[in-house]
């Protein structure tokens, strides 16, 4: 797999792997925890070099997991993790970028990742509480200690990410970008290439959505997110299969899946672009990582821009906007 750069100097792989649905938010999981560390160690073995995660995912198991999965390759890998939750008795209960807090979740983190350094270390939500001066003193303090690489941002509006990047450069920033989801495009984009500012989306395939395998009847499990997403309520769903409909037309054209159009759509956006979609399943990964290979004309980004240009229903419900910084 060729790789793209993030920020100034921070060379990934064109795909990364994001590693939260392993812990949680998609029901259920199917496999063991030594199948989880499986499907992990598959990752750098096909060339993905991006491993994301969060303390707040669990909370905490899915660094741990990353950490024992990583260990043997770690000097292979770049690992990203992110702080800025209150988290007590397991739940999240608000948001704390307290430049104290930072440092002991990164404290925290290194144990959890069985590592030195950080090698990404992301705000996860913008804290209204604390300028966003302090927090990109302190990350650049902990830079400066060796402990951290590289200073992310996630879900930040433009002029959050100004007032950061002018404290400490800010190597990437975190949101959700994908066929069904065009948030960024409404100034994100526009700042980071001004500033050299490399983009990893999340939730590349729409949660699923744009992978062909939903449709108005699907069922979820208890303690799937998208039991409660509005875009996923059966009627939007519904309304959004015309999309769903091309995208999977492109795939046959192609001699590729739906997710591989989907994650193609977004490599062809910038060269600083890259997306990192979660799976529990190494034949996944594999099929991730071929979407490189896949190249849509102008003329099929085109139609492609046009149907999404109708998607209904909101990605958040009113209580996640809350944590958005827009």
């Amino acid at each position: 797999m060729h790789t793209r750069r993030l920020g100034q100097d921070l060379d990934v792989s064109a795909i990364g792997f994001g590693a939260m649905g392993m812990s949680q938010f998609y029901g259920p999981n199917p496999g063991t925890r030594d199948d989880m560390i499986a499907v992990l160690r598959s990752a750098p073995e096909l060339g993905v070099t991006l491993i994301d995660t969060a303390e707040v995912y669990g909370p905490y198991d899915n660094e741990e997991l990353v950490g024992e999965a990583m260990q043997p390759v770690r000097d292979d890998v770049v690992i990203a993790t992110k702080f800025g939750w209150n988290i007590q008795d397991g739940q999240m209960v608000g948001l704390d970028s307290r430049p104290e807090q930072i440092r002991r979740v990164a404290e925290a983190s290194l144990r959890r990742l069985r590592t030195d350094r950080i090698d990404l270390l992301y705000q996860h939500r913008v804290d209204p509480a604390v300028p966003i001066e302090d927090v990109a003193g302190t990350v650049g303090e902990l830079i400066a200690e060796g402990k951290v690489g590289h200073f992310g941002l996630s879900e930040a509006s433009p002029s959050t990410i100004r007032r950061a990047h002018a404290v400490q450069p800010v190597t990437a920033v975190q949101s959700e970008y994908s066929l069904w989801t065009r948030d960024p495009e409404k100034g994100v984009l526009a700042v980071l290439e001004e500033l050299g500012i490399g983009f990893v989306p999340f939730s590349p395939l729409g949660r699923g959505f744009l992978t062909g395998t939903v449709d108005a009847s699907t069922q979820y499990a208890d303690g799937d997110s998208r039991l409660v997403s509005p875009r996923f309520a059966e009627q939007n769903r519904a309304a959004n299969a015309a999309l769903v409909q091309r995208v999977s037309e492109l795939a046959r054209d192609h001699d590729a899946t739906p997710g591989q159009v989907a994650l193609a759509w977004l490599l062809a956006q910038r060269s600083w672009i890259v997306p990192i979609p979660g799976t529990r399943r190494t034949e996944r990964i594999a099929e991730n990582v071929a979407a490189t290979t896949v190249a849509l004309s102008a003329d099929e980004r085109r139609v492609l821009d046009d149907l999404a240009a109708g998607v209904q229903g909101e990605r958040y419900t009113a209580a996640q906007w809350a944590w958005v910084d827009r």
